[in-house]
């Protein structure tokens, strides 16, 4: 997991400073991941960020944003700053340490353990322990992916495959503007190597038979355990779609500009214009639920 400790850029540095000066010293840990990090341009959308921090209570003045962080995390809100004359902008998640291990570690959906199987960056951390349980977080995140998936792969499969169906099977789980299978194969193409060093070592933590050959692994894998992996998965998906459009709503209120961000990735990944009218920018929850159903109906989310 060296690439977690890799720098980032001097763009990201300065929003992580700007978090690290909102919170104080409830900031256990900030993360970095998604497009920006793939692209290596924090000035092409949003730099996606994740702040942990020690508890919500102390976090926030509002009572009702605490409240609900710990019924659905994480809270997602906006940051923009200056940097050499650039704006650079911020999409960042709030969570608490526990909460971000314990979706990772106990939660079924994967909201979590998908997002963090992927590579990302420790850009802060307060002291070696965080960043020792931050570690462990993200290798059990990429362990979760390769215990929930291999039961629904062929007996014999290689890496790739293993993970373009996992984080397929997470982006599905999820309503996403684009499609997973895309999504899926460019994640991995980016990270292939990440995913051949990590893929052996996790293989031999599962409870089956592992066999290595020339084009992969065999596992030897009860049939009733493939049949309850799809099962669950596929109530994954019913679970993602419902907290999916929780998280919409609730980011309606916390997230500044927050009709105008879901339009933009919305546009952004079908090639589409979208069009809402002024009353949905007023009451969203009155009047977006029109705008939502005709866009699911177009196909611009699944």
């Amino acid at each position: 997991m060296a690439v977690v400790g890799e720098p980032v850029a001097e763009a990201v540095q300065v929003l992580a400073a700007e978090l690290l000066d909102r919170y104080g010293p409830h900031v256990i840990a900030i993360l970095m991941y998604g497009s920006c990090l793939r692209t290596g341009d924090p000035y092409e959308g949003l730099v996606d960020l994740y702040v942990l921090v020690d508890d919500y209570g102390s976090v926030y003045e509002r009572r009702w944003l605490a409240l609900a962080n710990r019924l659905l995390p994480p809270n997602v809100f906006y940051l923009e700053s200056e940097h050499r004359g650039r704006k650079v902008r911020s999409k960042y998640a709030v969570v608490t340490l526990d909460g971000f291990q314990r979706g990772i570690r106990r939660g079924f959906h994967s909201y979590f353990w998908g997002r963090f199987s992927q590579p990302c960056r420790l850009i802060y951390s307060r002291d070696p322990a965080v960043t020792d349980a931050v570690l462990r977080s993200l290798i059990g995140a990429a362990e979760r992916v390769v215990r929930e998936t291999v039961p629904v792969l062929p007996p014999c499969f290689d890496i790739p495959t293993l993970w373009r169906t996992g984080l397929a099977l997470s982006y599905r789980s999820e309503l996403r503007a684009e499609k997973a299978e895309v999504r899926a194969g460019e994640l991995h193409r980016w990270a292939t190597a990440f995913y051949e060093r990590l893929t052996p070592p996790l293989l031999t933590r599962l409870p089956y038979p592992v066999k290595p050959i020339p084009t992969g692994f065999c596992l030897e894998i009860p049939p009733s355990m493939r049949l309850l992996a799809r099962w669950k998965w596929h109530l994954r998906q019913v679970q993602g779609k419902l907290l999916s459009l929780l998280r919409l709503i609730k980011a309606l209120f916390t997230f500044q500009g927050g009709v105008d961000y879901i339009v933009w990735k919305l546009e952004r990944h079908t090639g589409r214009t979208i069009e809402v009218p002024p009353q949905a920018y007023q009451h969203p929850l009155i009047y977006g639920w029109g705008v939502l159903w005709r866009l699911y109906r177009r196909g611009a989310f699944r």
